[in-house]
């Protein structure tokens, strides 16, 4: 009976060396050792990102006392830090003249003066303006009687719902005395001498902060311009 033959270099030759393994032997070793050495990186890559432990919530700033002169009145508020102007004047002097638009400094709704300068009140915590005077659309007119302004805002029907028109007034005020101090604008034509007509152009580019959702721009423009050029009539 014929005997198969191993070729000679197969794996499966037997060892001619009883002491000298062979080549299947040897990668076999060669390849548990390659996995023991690779399994701890493998667990190390596999295991979870370690989770910092949550930090206990800081507690809330106490209110503290501050005054706001607003319209010829101090009023001494308690206030948290975060409040702004625009919430403390609603929300807690109770003047609810000045309102919330977007409530993101982008429709000029909340515009108050502040020192006699606009600024949107909703973008200016309360706590900044300690001490300073404040005037909103409550403190335009006078012993009842209405400023230019706001006539020429009548005269002209320069609103429609009205929501914007308490910011587009202190907005206008504060605009004429900016253009009588000799502010410059990004149209006025050259910034060395002082123009002695508020042009429609001017009164556009200095008044592009408020928006009117109802388009009462034309009339709008009217009012300041009459009142710039004297010819508003008597409430």
């Amino acid at each position: 009976m014929s005997r198969n033959r191993v070729p000679p270099g197969s794996d499966d030759e037997p060892d001619a060396t009883p002491n000298k393994p062979s080549r299947r032997r040897f990668l076999q070793s060669a390849a548990a050792a390659a996995t023991v050495g690779v399994a701890p990186h493998v667990h190390a890559q596999n295991q979870p990102a370690a989770v910092p432990s949550p930090e206990a919530p800081r507690a809330p700033e106490p209110p503290q006392p501050v005054t706001l002169n607003v319209n010829g009145r101090a009023y001494t508020l308690q206030l948290e830090p975060r409040v702004t102007l625009l919430d403390a004047l609603r929300e807690y002097a109770g003047l609810m003249g000045t309102k919330k638009g977007c409530d993101r400094g982008q429709c000029g709704a909340c515009t108050v003066m502040v020192e006699g300068r606009r600024i949107n009140s909703c973008l200016t915590l309360a706590v900044m303006h300690d001490g300073e005077t404040i005037t909103t659309v409550e403190g335009l007119a006078s012993n009842g009687v209405l400023s230019p302004i706001q006539r020429a805002f009548i005269e002209h029907d320069a609103f429609q719902c009205g929501y914007c028109t308490p910011g587009q007034l202190c907005s206008a005020t504060a605009m004429l005395n900016e253009f009588g101090n000799g502010t410059a604008s990004t149209v006025t034509a050259d910034v060395r001498t002082h123009p002695s007509q508020l042009s429609d152009d001017e009164i556009r580019e200095r008044m592009s902060g408020n928006i009117c959702r109802c388009g009462a721009y034309a009339n709008i423009v009217a009012a300041v311009r009459a009142v710039h050029d004297g010819s508003t009539g008597n409430a």
